[in-house]
């Protein structure tokens, strides 16, 4: 087991990576305030790894209670927030019960907003299962549900106490959203890690194989970049936006061809190559590192284009109700360089245009 800490003083937390981690109920232990928790999970990843878990906790004492949610990204919703409400509700769930996330980024996101908010603020730990979600969403303490009109639009910030990741799993994952984790992945290479991105690009055939000494390297890599930023800029005054490559694009795919048709890590891929040739655009990047970039995603069987079923005029509207939008001016995450980003609002929304055809459907 690779542990990593998140430094947030006296809410730092530790990231715990390696096999066989759901039966360890010791790590887990310390960090309950009373012996009683409820796991919310759903309905794919609850019949694989939710009775491993909650019966390593039971065990050990502990009353757990658990609450099973339909599966998909379209599910991350107020009714769904609200049937776990009614749940903890009807259970008399106190503010010192613990909230256990299990399972990818949809789970986290909306288990973390749970807890955020219940009896204003109930502690949670987050058990990532998918790639993506060990990678990047369940580090950082950012929770959210989604709006019709925008995606994470309402939500909070809440720190989870402890992020188990049992690269066991990523077993039972299926392929796609495996490769989908890859996006984030190679995220952290291309804004400020160089060498790590180099190392995928070496490794790249090894993790899509799930060697498991590549899955605890990328996985313990990532979280590492990710720590350091967060613990540097919790509340994304600064530093932390770089995290956001190729978001405002991806999220405008997701929202605007509904929520789950495309794979969150999927817009992401192709939101980073928007913003790949919105560098180049600009001036910084050359041809020959937007195609760098082109070809790591392609080995990792990601999207490298827009659909073509989402027009210029939609992205930009999508874009403008974005998070990173600030006095009326779009923030973008952009490349000065391969494995340098930064936040500008600096880019005509010409060029935008320009980098968002280039890169939808057929260019």
């Amino acid at each position: 087991m690779e542990t990593l800490m998140v430094a947030l003083g006296d809410r730092a937390y530790p990231i715990h990576v390696g096999r066989g981690l759901l039966e360890r109920s010791e790590l887990l232990l310390p960090l309950l305030r009373q012996p009683r928790a409820v796991v919310v999970s759903n309905t794919t990843v609850a019949p694989l790894y939710l009775n491993r878990l909650a019966d390593s906790l039971r065990r050990s004492g502990v009353d757990v209670g658990e609450i099973v949610v339909p599966d998909g990204e379209q599910f991350k919703d107020w009714p769904t927030l609200n049937t776990i409400f009614d749940r903890l509700i009807e259970s008399r769930c106190e503010r010192s019960t613990t909230l256990i996330a299990l399972g990818g980024g949809v789970v986290g996101d909306i288990t973390g907003f749970a807890a955020a908010c219940y009896q204003r603020g109930m502690p949670f730990i987050q058990v990532p299962t998918t790639l993506l979600s060990q990678v990047d969403s369940s580090v950082g303490g950012k929770t959210a549900i989604n709006h019709r009109l925008g995606k994470n639009m309402i939500g909070a910030f809440h720190q989870p106490r402890l992020v188990l990741a049992d690269t066991d799993t990523l077993g039972t994952l299926a392929d796609r959203e495996l490769r989908a984790g890859l996006a984030e992945v190679i995220k952290y290479g291309l804004i400020r890690d160089l060498p790590f991105l180099e190392w995928l690009e070496a490794s790249v055939e090894r993790i899509l194989a799930r060697e498991p000494d590549a899955l605890v390297e990328a996985i313990c890599r990532s979280c590492r970049n990710k720590a350091g930023i967060v613990a540097a800029d919790e509340r994304e005054t600064g530093e932390r936006a770089l995290l956001n490559l190729g978001h405002t694009f991806g999220h405008a795919i997701e929202t605007g061809l509904g929520y789950g048709r495309w794979l969150h890590g999927e817009a992401v891929a192709a939101g980073t190559l928007i913003a790949a040739e919105l560098s180049r655009q600009l001036g910084w990047l050359g041809t020959h590192d937007v195609e760098r970039i082109d070809d790591l995603f392609r080995r990792a069987g990601l999207p490298v284009r827009g659909p073509a079923a989402l027009s210029v005029e939609r992205y930009l509207e999508l874009m403008h109700s974005d998070k990173k939008v600030q006095d009326g001016r779009l923030r973008l995450v952009l490349l000065e360089a391969v494995g340098r980003a930064v936040v500008s609002d600096a880019a005509p929304l010409g060029e935008v245009a320009a980098a968002i055809t280039r890169r939808s459907g057929d260019g």
